[in-house]
């Protein structure tokens, strides 16, 4: 049965590139797209910033026809700014917007931001209301179980949020607490799905770097689709892999390193042309990790690769990389 946030259609299991600061912008979201993501997600973009006209901000907001369907995300502390940032973002014209209560870094949480707002449930819910009231557009959440072991209360706070009329919810595994340390526990999430009031979709999120878990979260936790974070980065592959297995049961083989090297290049001139040569080659270096993980003796080159200043001393050292290791066999 095909899942929907409102009237879009996402199939039947969509697979959603999770948002991720400094890592889920138009050239990483293009390669995700070309490699089987069904869903896109913005970078987070700061209320205040939107506001304020602020140009990284404001830049996060392009978005391309390839890429649909998907959400603008927004963060902030302060609701007035919220509902007003989300009419800004309508206008980008994006299939829906998605509001941030799950980031867990300090400088966003102290305020009251991202996951910190699990603190005041209440107010979570008041803001909720207030942007699904700002926009004719479909509203999702991207949230956590909650802000520590002792505050788990995502099963009355998914509920709570649907009655104010968001049309979808993501709910990464972990506590705020928690950052991203230990296992992922996706049985709260499984709770929100088997709660009999709840009729939107549940996405999951957290520790899915394999076709075998997106299986396994599927089968045993029961959720609408899977949300890929970090498991992505530097391998969008994953999308179509896990996509071939759920379908079959047989792995896709493994990109070669002629594919690697030819996708890691058009990552990086995506980039040149999208944030010029400073900020291109600075939010591209996080990617060559996992582009070329596993790989004996690479280190040398990853060291190059990572600390290069110049576009044609990343490309020279690409090339070289080919020569080296054109015929390695990856398992």
């Amino acid at each position: 049965m095909s899942v929907k946030i409102g009237n879009i259609d996402l199939g039947d299991f969509p697979l959603l590139l999770a948002p991720m600061e400094d890592v889920s912008d138009p050239p990483f979201r293009a390669l995700c797209k070309k490699h089987g993501a069904d869903v896109m997600f913005t970078e987070f973009i700061s209320s205040e910033g939107l506001i304020r006209d602020a140009a990284k901000s404001v830049q996060k907001l392009d978005i391309f026809e390839y890429e649909r369907p998907i959400a603008i995300q927004i963060f902030g502390h302060d609701i007035n700014s919220m509902r007003e940032s989300t009419e800004i973002c309508e206008k980008a014209n994006p299939d829906f917007i998605d509001i941030n209560y799950g980031c867990p870094v300090k400088k966003v949480t102290c305020k009251g931001a991202g996951s910190g707002i699990l603190r005041d449930i209440p107010k979570m819910v008041n803001m909720t209301k207030e942007i699904v009231d700002a926009t004719d557009l479909p509203v999702t959440v991207k949230t956590r179980l909650g802000w520590d072991e002792n505050s788990k209360y995502i099963v009355e706070v998914a509920e709570r949020l649907q009655d104010v009329g968001i049309q979808a919810i993501s709910i990464h595994g972990r506590t705020r607490k928690q950052m991203y340390k230990g296992e992922a526990d996706w049985s709260l999430i499984a709770a929100v799905k088997e709660n009999p009031r709840m009729h939107i979709p549940v996405f999951g999120n957290g520790d899915v770097d394999s076709p075998e878990k997106a299986k396994e979260k599927k089968d045993i936790y029961g959720v609408d689709g899977i949300m890929i974070g970090r498991g992505a980065i530097g391998y969008p592959w994953i999308f179509n892999e896990i996509k071939h297995y759920l379908k079959t049961g047989v792995h896709l083989a493994k990109p070669t390193m002629k594919e690697r090297l030819n996708l890691c290049r058009e990552h990086l001139e995506f980039s040149l042309r999208w944030k010029g040569d400073v900020l291109g080659i600075v939010e591209t270096r996080r990617h060559y990790t996992n582009y070329f993980k596993n790989i004996p003796n690479f280190k040398e080159y990853r060291m190059r690769l990572v600390t290069a200043n110049d576009p044609q001393d990343i490309f020279d050292t690409l090339n070289e990389v080919e020569l080296q290791f054109g015929n390695y066999q990856f398992v």
